[in-house]
């Protein structure tokens, strides 16, 4: 007779989760596939998880936070800090708890991201309907509040019975490990579940070590991608975060240099080749640089590799309007994109394979040549923007200008520190100016911007890599919506340094207000409707004082200059905070967005930016034409397009 163990349904899965284990990639060792749990108790999970967890610690660890949000927001930093090879589960009451966890639950589905989500739920038994903080649906007495994560879960399931655990859990793990259907998994947890007793097979809790499968491409798409890229005089590839998570940095600069293929970056992507590679572009799109934009408009074919083909990237699909596409990609569903050639298969060996089939193959010397030289011009831009001066007495510094001082601050920060940001107008400034040599050096939250995930985010990183200086950089508009995890590293020992720009109110959307010819309204302080005492000055350095940190505000670049060195030293969480102008951006780079402009409006300027909205659409739709066309329906639409 098999042996069994009698345990609860909350201890049977927390004692499942400690028993999954990984190989470190840089180590080879066995760890933990799971680095712990964060936790918010409340009366929908104390009780059953809660004391599960307990007995459980020694292997399982669980964190305490101060906002359900952001520690899911820092369980899903910690596994994108791990290129998805480790990652942690996060636990709430019912109710508020439970939807305080939506909007990364959407963080995580939109970034490929895993992330275990084990929100309490409602009595099944409804002995006590309603329970405190139950929504009740008046149609349909099976909902709760959970029932919100199913479009935003890659798996859901609801635990009516313990024994269920036997089929869900496996399940979770496959898709949290899977590197197509990686995302979110939400587990409700009724929470009179999560106390009943089951008879368990000992061996569900037996160790397991997780590989993670790297799939091969087939021939006919290779041959297919060969063809293609063979016929290019003028081709580009396209890094994305999927390279990263596929570790195919070395593989993806191997075979730029073996055929002659300049590389631009998404956000996600960045880092995936060092900032300083004679064949580095930069990044494409909005946020792209002047060397990146400029050739990919010209590129007859794009190698996307790992990346979604999101807006920013694509220019809102009118950046290529002569390319084609191919795509590498793990994923089916983003294969499709571009509407081009697609190779299904992990990045790394999806691209040795096709530099097998290229072999004696490169590009045009001309065009290399071309790449190399704007590519240095590009880094020269950067360096100008980046670099020591003197400002204008009165002249309050801008984004690009702070970055620079922070680079500065360190002798080889492009090897060691981390920068962490998510929103507002930093994104754009950092992805054209931090230059980073490793991959992982940059990390970036821009599939969903979510304000307020810098420094949750920074806390997550720091605990997947203690061992580097993890810089986090946000607004003051991103700061005042989520910063209580500032607490949360003091207590936990983990050492951030936070960097808050200060341009008084949300100076990047005001200027996409202006952009589509409205005027300056509700976004910065001084255009918002005030009572009488008007809005606050915020002491930012004497709120994280107050949390636990240290924390100064400086003036100027050469005070911050100061204050880093003082921040590096530091044996805590350290802030600073300075004034900066919203006005100013860096100019060079960039390219179309597309952002809906009214086709009626009372004001002359909307009617205006409509005009230049209307004929930015146009070369859009040229470009849709050519991603749904065939090989020799490019051809002749292309010069056709040539000849207008």
């Amino acid at each position: 007779m098999s042996q069994t163990l009698r345990l609860t349904m909350a201890q049977a899965l927390v004692r499942y989760l400690a028993a999954q284990y990984t190989l470190s990639v840089d180590s080879g060792e066995r760890v933990p596939l799971f680095g712990g749990v964060f936790a918010i108790f409340g009366h929908g999970n104390v009780a059953g998880l809660g004391e599960a967890l307990y007995q459980q610690q020694g292997s399982l660890p669980t964190y305490r936070a101060h906002n359900e949000q952001a520690m899911a927001n820092a369980a899903i930093a910690y596994a994108k800090a791990h290129m998805r090879r480790r990652m942690m589960a996060v636990t709430t009451s019912i109710g508020p708890g439970a939807t305080n966890l939506l909007t990364s639950a959407a963080l995580a589905h939109v970034n490929r991201l895993p992330v275990l989500l084990l929100p309490g739920d409602v009595f099944v038994s409804r002995a006590p309907d309603p329970v405190l903080q139950q929504l009740e649906d008046f149609s349909d007495g099976t909902l709760s509040v959970n029932d919100c994560f199913r479009p935003l879960s890659r798996y859901f399931d609801r635990i009516v019975k313990p024994e269920q655990l036997l089929t869900a859990l496996p399940r979770a793990l496959r898709v949290l490990t899977d590197p197509a259907q990686c995302g979110p998994v939400t587990l409700a947890l009724p929470q009179d579940v999560q106390t009943e007793a089951y008879d368990w097979p000992a061996a569900f809790f037996a160790e397991r070590i997780h590989t993670f499968r790297a799939t091969p491409p087939a021939n006919d798409e290779i041959d297919a991608a060969a063809r293609a890229l063979r016929a290019a005089k003028r081709p580009v590839l396209i890094a994305g975060g999927g390279a990263l998570y596929a570790h195919a940095s070395q593989t993806l600069r191997n075979f730029a240099e073996k055929h002659g293929v300049p590389v631009a970056e998404t956000q996600a992507g960045k880092g995936s080749l060092a900032w300083n590679h004679p064949l580095q572009l930069g990044p494409a799109g909005v946020c792209g640089s002047t060397a990146a934009n400029a050739l990919l408009a010209e590129a007859d074919l794009v190698l996307a590799v790992g990346t979604r083909l999101q807006d920013f990237t694509t220019g809102s699909n009118a950046l290529y309007r002569h390319a084609r596409i191919v795509t590498l990609n793990v994923n089916s569903y983003d294969a499709l994109k571009g509407g081009g050639l697609e190779i299904l298969a992990d990045a790394r060996l999806g691209l040795q394979a096709l530099a097998a089939a290229l072999d004696g193959w490169h590009s045009d010397d001309d065009w290399r040549q071309r790449a190399e030289h704007a590519a240095e011009d590009w880094r020269n831009v950067v360096s100008t923007i980046t670099g020591q001066r003197e400002l204008p007495e009165a002249t309050l510094p801008y984004d690009g200008e702070i970055i620079g001082a922070v680079q500065r601050s360190h002798p080889d920060s492009s090897r060691d520190d981390i920068v962490v940001c998510a929103a507002g107008t930093l994104p754009a400034e950092l992805e054209k100016l931090w230059r980073t040599a490793t991959p992982g050096g940059y990390h970036m939250e821009y599939g969903y911007s979510c304000m307020g995930y810098e420094i949750a985010g920074g806390l997550g990183v720091k605990m997947a890599k203690p061992e580097r200086e993890v810089i986090v950089m946000l607004g003051d508009g991103s700061y005042l919506m989520l910063n209580a995890e500032i607490a949360t590293s003091v207590m936990l020992g983990h050492k951030l340094i936070v960097i808050v720009l200060d341009n008084r109110g949300y100076g990047c959307i005001n200027r996409l207000q202006q952009a589509c010819g409205g005027a300056p309204f509700n976004n910065m302080l001084d255009d918002c409707l005030q009572g009488s005492d008007g809005a606050p000055a915020i002491d930012f350095a004497a709120h994280a004082r107050a949390m636990g940190a240290e924390a100064e505000h400086v003036h100027g670049i050469a005070e911050l200059e100061q204050a880093l060195l003082r921040a590096r030293a530091a044996k805590r969480t350290y802030l600073i905070s300075i004034d900066t102008d919203h006005r100013r951006t860096t100019e060079a780079g960039g390219c179309w967005w597309e952002v809906a402009v009214p086709e009626v409006s009372t004001q002359a300027s909307v009617r205006q930016a409509r005009r230049e909205y209307e004929n930015a659409k146009q070369d859009q739709a040229k470009q849709h034409q050519l991603s749904h066309s065939t090989p020799d329906q490019t051809t002749s639409m292309q010069g056709k397009t040539d000849g207008q």
